[in-house]
């Protein structure tokens, strides 16, 4: 394991390392996001990653959801990442689910960190309400054309978004990668009791000249949402 993560443990030393290998997260939604974070998380040591999703690959995810290639339409998204993760990280422990969110949230497994990789705002509604109920942290994350969300979701009420069941639009490939590591980081510096900022909304994107922005949102709280 040593030779495996050597360039971690230069980074933060073999005890947060082995820290790691006690700690779980889920990850909802195994598509764009969740693929781009299942290979980020999925080689970092993690102890147990959960993996969540009740979708099928179609060709039309390839592009963007990183894990996947043409052999794979058809197959379970969550499945095709469990055996991506697992053929590059022998010290991870994956379990799949084909399911939604409501069946998972019913198994009632406890996790350090959920992940929100999904593409509608309903199920980040019950992701919240499930976490608040479990006292569980999450990272919402949320990603479109060439912009993208991102926010340790602590204290925070999810009450500041407008709940509809709208779908995304248009979306290019890198932005998907950069805000699922935008995401993947904050989860892992979390992990290893490196210092986060929680309960602030990051918005990264490209204006319209093209330059690349990062505004920063103090979200409201439970109590003071409107």
């Amino acid at each position: 394991m040593k030779e495996y993560f050597a360039r971690q443990i230069k980074l933060w030393g073999e005890d947060t390392q082995e820290k790691l290998q006690e700690k779980s997260v889920a990850i909802i939604g195994c598509g764009g996001l969740g693929s781009s974070l299942a290979l980020a998380l999925g080689s970092s040591g993690i102890g147990k990653i959960y993996l969540v999703d009740f979708d099928e690959v179609s060709v039309h995810n390839i592009h963007r959801q990183v894990t996947f290639g043409l052999k794979d339409e058809g197959k379970a998204k969550a499945q095709v990442n469990r055996c991506v993760i697992e053929s590059r990280c022998p010290y991870v422990e994956v379990e799949a689910f084909c399911e939604d969110f409501d069946a998972f949230s019913k198994r009632d497994i406890k996790v350090d960190l959920i992940l929100d990789a999904t593409d509608n705002l309903p199920t980040r509604a019950k992701i919240d309400a499930y976490a608040k109920k479990t006292k569980t942290p999450w990272i919402y994350a949320s990603v479109e054309e060439f912009r993208g969300q991102v926010c340790f979701m602590d204290k925070a009420s999810f009450k500041a978004f407008k709940v509809t069941d709208r779908q995304p639009g248009g979306i290019a490939a890198p932005i998907v990668m950069l805000v699922a590591s935008f995401e993947a980081n904050l989860a892992l510096r979390y992990l290893a009791d490196l210092p986060i900022k929680k309960d602030q909304l990051y918005f990264l994107y490209f204006d319209s000249e093209g330059e690349f922005c990062l505004d920063k949102f103090g979200m409201p709280k439970d109590s003071d949402a409107v």
